[in-house]
């Protein structure tokens, strides 16, 4: 965890004394469980709830000669619990501990990472809409190609990032498992009722057949869903990249007073912040790979997933809460050049009409392929600016005999191309 890209909140959920807090609350809980069953004294489950402490340091001296973290830090709290901690860990084993805690700090996290989607969302909502009906062209291959808007543009935005939401939220109900089954996952020394309770009491659901481990495919699905909501991410950051090359220039990120973009040259403005979300992509993404290589696990259980996942944890969430932030901050402040947009709608002489020019000549009656050589012929011209592309139309004797000069002026409103803007945001966002 990077500080320059971090957050408080979220951070605080990967720190060692959370981490040991949540394991604190696994043994007691587990222990009011025992204890309901007879297994060990009520007094006992009193008594750690009562004395039960630790301390990080402590923990990680004695882990320095155990090798074993969760041996140290059941030392540590017997230091504070007294003669009662013997009845604390009966029955479980370790990955009961570190397995249930993971689960624990892996839904804080989605539910943080829910209210940053949230934030991105409302924010591409409303310049959506302030900019429904603001016309840019629109680009495939990166070539000019229709109009469209920019409000359609970002509209689009918005309905992959809703399917986002979704993926996480099933990806959070997927992950939030427990399993407090003992050695091999067999239950053979402790109660399938102390795993029901441990995981009411943490809201979580209980792993239906745990192999020691809770199965890897869950957390496989939960880092791919990170992955793609990085992509998403990703995306809309290029996008804006793209158009703010000074050969674009429609929109721009926000240049604060004082913000300085090169430190040879003062005219800069760069899309830094995009072009950081495009890094941090990378980085969330990164964590894919080995969360799928944990799936494969020998037998029931071995340690190779650990050493992965106390990175890939922290680093894919602190990562994603970071990044998703500063996206929705590029969003807000993001500048718009309408004007800019117009003229480049403008920059081909009208050839971002060309097709609905070959539909009305088919539709007049000229076969698609001479309608297609026709209109091709002179929006090549146009390209070469040998001409305006309406105007080279107009002269054109076969285009005469089946459009008038009315009717192809008619097919030059870029009103056509945003008849039904309203219709997609009506159907994205339902009734104003």
């Amino acid at each position: 965890m990077i500080p320059r890209y971090s957050r408080a909140k979220m951070t605080d959920i990967w720190e060692p004394a959370t981490r040991f807090r949540i394991w604190l609350e696994i043994e007691a809980h587990a222990c009011d469980a025992q204890a309901e069953l007879g297994v060990i004294p009520k007094e006992a489950a009193r008594a750690v709830w009562e004395r039960g402490a630790f301390e990080v340091e402590r923990i990680d001296e004695i882990e320095q000669e155990t090798k074993h973290d969760v041996i140290a830090f059941l030392t540590n709290v017997a230091e504070h619990v007294g003669p009662e901690a013997r009845f604390l860990h009966q029955g479980m084993t370790s990955s009961d501990v570190l397995d249930t805690c993971f689960a624990v700090q892996l839904a804080r996290a989605a539910d943080i990472l829910l209210e940053d989607v949230d934030a991105v969302l409302a924010a591409l909502k409303r310049r959506a809409y302030e900019y429904k009906d603001t016309l840019c062209i629109g680009r495939s291959h990166g070539i000019h190609a229709e109009p469209t808007t920019f409000g359609l543009k970002l509209a689009g935005y918005y309905a992959e990032w809703h399917r986002n939401r979704r993926r996480l939220a099933a990806a959070r109900e997927e992950i939030a498992t427990c399993a407090i089954s003992g050695a091999v996952g067999t239950y053979a020394n402790i109660d399938p009722a102390v795993e029901r309770h441990v995981a009411e009491k943490l809201g979580l659901q209980v792993e239906p057949v745990s192999t020691q481990v809770i199965p890897r495919d869950r957390h496989a699905m939960f880092f791919a869903t990170l992955a793609v909501i990085a992509s998403s991410m990703e995306r809309l950051a290029i996008e804006i990249r793209h158009l703010q090359r000074t050969e674009v220039l429609e929109v721009e990120e926000y240049f604060s007073p004082g913000q300085k973009g090169s430190s040879a040259m003062p005219h800069k403005r760069n899309p830094i912040s995009t072009e950081n979300l495009t890094g941090l992509a990378r980085v969330v993404r990164a964590a894919v790979v080995p969360a799928l290589e944990n799936v494969a696990l020998w037998h029931e259980r071995d340690i190779s997933h650990s050493s992965v996942e106390r990175m890939i944890g922290p680093d894919a969430t602190v990562t994603l809460d970071f990044a998703l932030a500063r996206l929705v901050g590029v969003i807000d402040k993001l500048v718009v050049y309408p004007k800019t947009m117009q003229e480049n709608l403008d920059r081909l002489h009208g050839l971002v009409f060309s097709q609905r020019v070959l539909l009305a000549l088919t539709q007049a009656g000229m076969s698609r392929e001479d309608a297609y050589q026709t209109v091709q012929r002179h929006a090549m011209d146009a390209w070469k600016e040998r001409g305006n592309f309406l105007d080279l139309l107009k002269s054109d004797p076969e285009v005469a005999q089946h459009l008038d000069h009315a009717a192809l002026t008619g097919l030059f409103d870029m009103g056509y191309h945003t008849k039904h803007v309203d219709t997609v945001f009506t159907r994205l966002f339902g009734e104003a």
